[in-house]
């Protein structure tokens, strides 16, 4: 059997792990962005015909692994495994949502890093041949973040610059080794880096070191440089934090180039308010699950890296004066 680990961090997968199914769904600030004509759905409002932001957040990661998992005529026992993700106190909109679709569960936590974690996850267990099929999914919701982390929305306190938005929503993917789609072909995963930063409005400055650490990891065991991918994308550095990475991979020599983009930077357009630009596990997924798989598929992109960025704090933390530790998974998609 080929050996299927490369260096200490990336992993290599031979069988051919595709994602052969996306869907994208999210809340009315992203409908009216970048990727309104890409998302499968867009809601009218932040509840999405719930009772409560929560039920909304739960509701949409719902919604999109099912719009998902019909877009192949499959139905939910035809589903081996489903890995999911979100920043919700244990994970409940993956365990709700499970619930409604009676899929077994593998809840994991990797704060906004969820996205590529429970992809390279789901793509391990296909490549071993412990599931034939698996579904992905990760998902966000303005309200509910600001709840749990910072502050009710109805509080109405004032953020800095340096803060970022919430995506509001969910991506789901669907894994296996029959049909067509995007192949995983290279995931790397990333290790905890503190800085010793503690602003939780300044989170593209806190994940920027993780990015570039795994980023680095990554082409150190491939043997890959920058150029050999049309488009390596962050999950939400935004506007802080990108730059400070793009900075960092010089100063190790790397030139990242135009090709060297943040999905946090390509949900929102320049006019709406969103701070320094989108963040939550939805960012990186609303961007791969939608406008990145669909690129590939039309033969604009054909080897593509997402580096999920995730910041491993909760509110107890933060209340306690620690530091913001912080980590990055990354996945190389290719057309064949």
């Amino acid at each position: 059997m080929a050996k299927k680990r490369i260096g200490q961090q990336t992993f290599s997968f031979e069988s051919g792990v595709r994602v052969i199914s996306s869907a994208a769904v999210g809340g009315p600030k992203e409908g009216e962005g970048i990727l309104h004509s890409e998302l499968d759905r867009i809601y009218p409002d932040n509840y999405a015909g719930q009772e409560s932001w929560e039920k909304a957040e739960q509701k949409m990661m719902e919604d999109a692994v099912e719009m998902a998992i019909k877009k192949i005529s499959l139905s939910n026992d035809q589903i081996d495994i489903f890995l999911a993700g979100d920043l919700l106190n244990q994970n409940i909109s993956a365990s709700f949502t499970a619930r409604t679709h009676q899929i077994p569960l593998m809840g994991m936590f990797g704060a906004c890093s969820a996205s590529m974690l429970t992809l390279t996850t789901g793509a391990m267990m296909v490549e071993a041949g412990f599931c034939d099929i698996a579904v992905v999914a990760a998902s966000s919701h303005n309200s509910t973040a600001e709840r749990q982390y910072r502050y009710p929305t109805e509080y109405g306190g004032q953020k800095p610059d340096t803060a970022q938005w919430t995506v509001t929503g969910s991506g789901a993917g669907v894994l296996g080794t029959k049909g067509s789609g995007p192949r995983v072909r290279f995931a790397t995963i990333g290790k905890v880096v503190d800085m010793g930063l503690k602003n939780p409005f300044d989170m593209g400055s806190a994940m920027a070191p993780a990015a570039v650490d795994t980023i680095e990891a990554h082409l150190n065991d491939t043997g890959n440089q920058p150029h050999d991918y049309d488009l390596i994308v962050t999950g939400d550095l935004a506007s802080v934090g990108h730059p400070i990475a793009t900075d960092l991979l010089a100063d190790r020599g790397y030139n990242m180039g135009k090709n060297f983009r943040d999905c946090g930077l390509m949900i929102y357009r320049e006019d709406q308010q969103s701070f320094a630009g989108g963040s939550g596990c939805a960012s990186s997924a609303l961007v791969v699950y939608s406008h990145l798989i669909d690129e590939m598929k039309r033969g604009k992109l054909s080897r593509v890296m997402v580096v999920a960025t995730g910041a491993l704090m909760n509110p107890v933390t933060y209340q306690q004066g620690e530091s913001i530790p912080c980590v990055a998974h990354a996945v190389t998609l290719e057309m064949d």
